[in-house]
């Protein structure tokens, strides 16, 4: 069996596309276009090429992006008060603080700062929370963009085992409640887990997040399934990997992600997508 590819980048296209023409049509019948903020905190250079990203994507879907960059050594109080004057802004809809964080600021606290109105990551405890709930507003990027993914490839979910490898407030949870939502059977691996190979054997469904190149050795896949890689690791040799064995695995796959060009895209286009419903949500609020 050769595993087909899920393309990513086209699917995330076609989301981009449809934010844009909501947007044109939101601008032909006198609304404003949504706004987003973004906050970097510091210059990391792998957080400053995402952020480039986002506001790039932002310009191309018709958004207005803000981007706020605080010195590294802002203190948690200036930071906290600048997440304040995003929520109280009225042009702004969504607000994304770039992570990580320096590590004299808690991003927990920074991640519960921000508004859940206005939070378009979904990392709020309050729209986590909704999701737990089955009733989801703004859901987290990632996940929701791999439900997006398998959607478009008419992935059969009810009853399905699901298996997801790493369990991360940013991916590995969310993923798991996503998948409860759509009705899969969900097992969540960890660094406890005693037998990886195993509970990989049995996914139908197999999401991994982790990152670690090579963790998930192609031969413990199981044929026939679907499978979706989260990692993105730079190798010494300057490639990018994945942390699943890519080759071996898709020799027993049915379809799986490429990395890159799989799941990094339609983070993105979520961003986008969860942008616009937040500006859309408010209208509504107003009445």
């Amino acid at each position: 069996m050769a595993a087909r590819l899920i393309d990513g980048k086209q699917i995330a296209l076609d989301y981009r596309h449809s934010v844009r023409r909501a947007v044109d049509a939101r601008l032909a019948a006198g609304a404003r276009a949504p706004g987003l903020a973004v906050i970097l905190v510091g210059s990391d250079p792998a957080s400053q090429i995402y952020v480039g990203k986002k506001i790039e994507a932002c310009e191309q879907a018709g958004l207005v992006s803000q981007a706020i960059y605080p010195d590294a050594d802002v203190s948690q109080a200036d930071l906290l008060a600048l997440i304040d004057r995003c929520n109280e802004d009225d042009s702004i809809d969504g607000i994304l603080v770039q992570l990580p964080l320096p590590r004299h600021i808690d991003a927990s606290t920074v991640i519960e700062r921000v508004r859940p109105d206005k939070d378009v990551d979904g990392f709020h405890p309050y729209n986590i929370g909704r999701l737990a709930q089955r009733v989801p507003r703004l859901r987290a990027c990632t996940p929701l963009g791999i439900v997006r993914l398998l959607e478009a490839i008419d992935e059969p979910f009810h009853g399905r085992q699901a298996v997801v490898i790493g369990a991360s407030n940013i991916v590995g949870r969310p993923m798991a409640l996503e998948f409860l939502l759509k009705g899969a059977t969900t097992t969540v691996c960890h660094r406890f887990t005693r037998d990886l190979e195993y509970e990989v054997g049995q996914a139908e469904i197999l999401v991994v997040g982790v990152g670690k190149p090579g963790l998930i050795k192609g031969e413990w896949i199981r044929e026939g399934a679907t499978v979706v890689d989260v990692g993105m690791n730079r190798l010494d040799s300057g490639k990018l990997v994945g942390d699943i064995e890519f080759d071996t695995a898709a020799e027993r796959a049915a379809w799986i992600t490429p990395v890159p060009g799989g799941v990094g895209p339609m983070t993105v286009a979520m961003l986008m997508t969860n942008t616009l419903q937040a500006a859309e949500a408010r209208d509504a609020a107003r009445g």
